[in-house]
């Protein structure tokens, strides 16, 4: 595999994240003109699972950088004739494509990718890991407090099926954040730190809701979008009691009036739009990292 493939946020280290936000940052500045070193790239999309933030937002850097982007529609690939994976990557390295984006929903689709030459950059798989998302969470906390180490974060929903909770808890955890859930006790995870929602709330820093992983099996049985906003969701009433200078995130798409209350979408305290546009400037970062160039110097 590419030494500059993006699959798991476990195959990086403090420096790796830190280098890749503050190359993030300076993508975020307009005012610096910085020369494109990926003018004419050859990117491949191929994403086997819906995906309108990821998927759009990769397209977007990737365009802005001057690559050429390419998405390749899964279900009229060979793929459906039975070929495999690795296969259909190694078909693109033969065609000399320069990088590919996959988003999969088997969890770690890409250990079966070992000896594809290009870099390989995770869109996310199953409810294992999504590397991108989680790195532009870290963004938008890094701008919104200056640093990571010692933020209370709180994640509240679907943590069982989440590949955004998987990642974030790895990664706070690394730069020294206090990271803790909440949610149905169906969707606890094994490993994860529970804690009870409305007692945690008044402490946490960051509110991180998270939706009902429908497509990967999850059910409220016959409780309405309501009954679990009133349970189990960020209402005004949870919110008012957090604490001053606290955020609400989002890795979205979120179900107004399910796992949070439509008007908080975009209240001030809501960083949920904010987040959204950082995924540019940090799947710009990854993008750039994965062609080898080292971070800026500032």
């Amino acid at each position: 595999m590419n030494k500059n493939s993006l699959l798991s946020m476990k195959d990086l280290s403090a420096q790796d994240i830190n280098d890749i936000l503050n190359d993030a940052l300076l993508f975020d500045d307009r005012y610096h003109d910085w020369q494109l070193p990926v003018k004419k790239a050859l990117i491949a999309n191929l994403f086997f699972e819906a995906s309108t933030r990821t998927h759009y937002s990769f397209v977007s850097a990737e365009k802005q950088l001057g690559c050429m982007s390419v998405d390749i529609a899964t279900e009229l690939s060979s793929i459906i004739k039975g070929e495999t994976l690795y296969d259909t990557i190694r078909m693109l390295e033969s065609a000399e494509y320069d990088a590919v984006v996959i988003r999969h929903t088997q969890p770690a689709y890409w250990k079966q990718l070992e000896g594809v030459g290009i870099p390989v950059i995770n869109g996310g798989d199953g409810a294992n890991d999504h590397p991108t998302q989680c790195l532009l969470d870290l963004m938008t906390m890094k701008q919104e407090f200056g640093a990571i180490e010692g933020l209370n974060v709180l994640i509240c929903g679907d943590i069982l099926h989440s590949r955004v909770a998987s990642s974030n808890k790895a990664a706070l955890e690394l730069l020294g954040a206090d990271v803790s859930f909440a949610g149905p006790e169906m969707w606890k995870r094994e490993g994860f730190r529970h804690v009870d929602f409305d007692e945690a709330i008044p402490e946490a820093d960051v509110v991180m809701m998270l939706r009902i992983q429908r497509e990967r099996g999850a059910s409220t049985g016959e409780m309405s979008g309501n009954e679990y906003l009133q349970t189990y969701g960020l209402t005004k009433e949870r919110a008012a009691r957090m604490k001053k200078g606290a955020i609400i995130m989002h890795p979205a798409p979120f179900n107004r009036n399910v796992e949070i209350d439509g008007d908080l979408v975009e209240c001030e305290r809501s960083r949920i739009y904010k987040q959204m546009h950082n995924g540019v400037a940090v799947r710009k970062a990854v993008i750039k990292r994965a062609f080898g160039f080292k971070p800026f110097e500032v």
